[in-house]
C-alpha cells in the first residue's frame, strides 16, 4: 500500500482548497490502496525539505470548511526548480518520496506548476520508479492553461469581476461625469494614443462609464522597480493607476483606479457553484487516474455541449501543458475594446450558481488545521 502527497503551488484561487477537498474525500474511499494522505507545506518545498503534514488526522469539520477557505491551506510557493532534473533538489524529493512510501503525487497549480509536475514525472520515469504516479490538477484565475476549455478558479474570479464592475457602474452613474466604458486585454496590441481617443469619445457620449484592463496590459511605463518571481515573471500591478495618471494629465478628466489584486482570487462569497463542483470532481478524477496507473498527465475539461453546458474530464500530457499558454480567441474581442457574444456564450455557463457559506457571529469560518508533522 502506498501513501499520497498533495501539493498546492502558485497563486491561490477561491477554489484551490476545494480541489484538495475532492482529492481527500476520494482518497478516503480507497483505504486498501492509499495509506496516508499527506500535504506538502509551501508547495514543492515541503517535499524537498521533508515538511509534510498528515491530512488524514485532520477533523472532518475542518475538511468540510475547505469548501469556503480562501488562500492555499497547505501554503504555496513560486520556487522554480532547475531545468536539470539531476540536481540536489530533485534528489531530496526522491529521497523523501521513498522515505514516506509515497506512490501518488498531485500538484495543483498553473502553467509554471505544471512545469514542476512535468519535471517530476520525467524524473521518476527516468529512475524507473514505476510505482510513483504524478498527476496535475489545473488551477489559475488567468485561464491560460493549455489543452483545457478553462481552468479552475477562473469562473469564480470572473464572477467576482462581473459583479464588482456592475456595482462600480452604478456608483459612477451617480455623477454627471464619470469614467469611460472600455475593455482592454493583453491579447490585443495596446495603443496609448488610441486609448486616449476612445476615453475622450466615450466620456463625451455617455458622461460616465468604466475602463476595465488586464494586469498584463503592455504599454510604455516605468518598470524598473517591478519585482520578478523565481520563474522570471514580472509581478504585475499598478497599470490602472498609471493610466489614470495619464488620463488626468492629458485629458483633464477625474479618475479613480480600483485594483482587484488578491480579492478576485480569494473572495469566497462569489464562488461559482459550477467552479466549486468542477473543482471537487477534478480532485476526485486526479486520484482515480493515479489509482488506474496514469502518470505524467493533467486533468482537463473538454466542453461537449454549450446548451445545456456539459464537459468531459480527460487527461492531457504534462509535456503539452507545461509552460504553454492559452490565449483569448481573437473572435471573442471586438475592435480591441469590447468582448463579443461568443465570449459571453463561453463564459455564461461557467459563472452559474451560488454557494452558501456558513457563518458564525457574522464571520465565515475557515479551516484551522492541526498540521501534525509526518516523521
Amino acid at each position: 500500500m502506498k501513501n499520497m502527497v498533495y501539493i498546492q503551488s502558485g497563486g491561490p484561487t477561491s477554489v484551490i482548497n476545494t480541489s484538495l477537498y475532492g482529492a481527500i474525500k476520494e482518497a478516503k474511499k480507497h483505504p486498501d490502496l492509499i495509506g496516508h494522505i499527506y500535504g506538502s507545506q509551501h508547495g514543492v518545498e515541503g517535499l524537498i525539505d521533508d515538511d509534510l503534514i498528515d491530512l488524514g488526522l485532520e477533523d472532518d469539520e475542518q475538511i468540510e470548511l475547505l469548501l469556503q477557505t480562501p488562500g492555499s491551506i497547505l501554503g504555496t510557493t513560486r520556487r522554480k526548480l532547475p531545468k536539470d532534473i539531476h540536481t540536489p533538489e530533485y534528489a531530496a524529493i526522491i529521497e523523501n518520496i521513498k522515505k514516506h512510501n509515497i506512490g501518488y503525487v498531485f500538484i495543483n497549480g498553473g502553467n509554471d506548476s505544471m512545469d514542476t509536475c512535468n519535471k517530476l514525472a520525467k524524473l521518476v520515469k527516468e529512475l524507473g520508479i514505476d510505482d510513483v504516479k504524478v498527476i496535475g490538477v489545473p488551477k489559475t484565475i488567468d485561464n491560460d492553461l493549455a489543452c483545457t476549455d478553462h481552468s479552475l478558479g477562473f469562473p469564480s474570479a470572473a464572477k467576482f469581476v462581473m459583479n464588482s464592475v456592475n456595482a462600480f457602474a452604478m456608483d459612477a452613474n451617480c455623477f454627471k461625469k464619470g469614467r469611460p466604458h472600455l475593455i482592454y486585454l493583453p491579447e490585443m496590441k495596446f495603443d496609448l494614443e488610441q486609448f486616449l481617443k476612445d476615453v475622450e469619445r466615450v466620456y463625451k457620449e455617455k458622461g460616465f462609464a468604466l475602463v476595465a484592463i488586464s494586469e498584463g496590459l503592455q504599454f510604455e511605463r516605468d518598470m524598473t522597480n517591478v519585482r520578478v518571481d523565481g520563474f522570471g515573471h514580472a509581478q504585475l500591478g499598478g497599470a490602472a493607476a498609471e493610466l489614470c495618471r495619464i488620463v488626468e494629465n492629458r485629458l483633464d478628466i477625474g479618475t479613480r483606479a480600483v485594483e482587484f489584486s488578491i480579492v478576485q482570487r480569494a473572495f469566497p462569497a462569489f464562488v461559482s457553484l459550477v467552479d466549486r463542483k468542477e473543482a471537487i470532481k477534478t480532485g476526485e478524477k486526479a486520484v482515480q487516474a493515479a489509482l488506474k496507473g496514469r502518470t505524467g498527465k493533467m486533468v482537463i475539461f473538454e466542453r461537449v455541449s454549450q446548451n445545456p453546458y456539459k464537459i468531459k474530464y480527460k487527461l492531457a500530457p504534462l509535456s503539452k501543458v507545461a509552460n504553454a499558454v492559452s490565449h483569448v480567441k481573437p473572435e471573442m474581442i471586438i475592435d480591441a475594446t469590447r468582448m463579443s457574444d461568443s465570449f459571453r456564450d463561453y463564459l455564461r455557463p461557467l459563472v452559474q450558481g451560488e454557494v452558501k457559506l456558513t457563518y458564525k457571529d457574522g464571520i465565515a469560518p475557515v479551516s484551522n488545521f492541526k498540521r501534525i508533522k509526518v516523521k
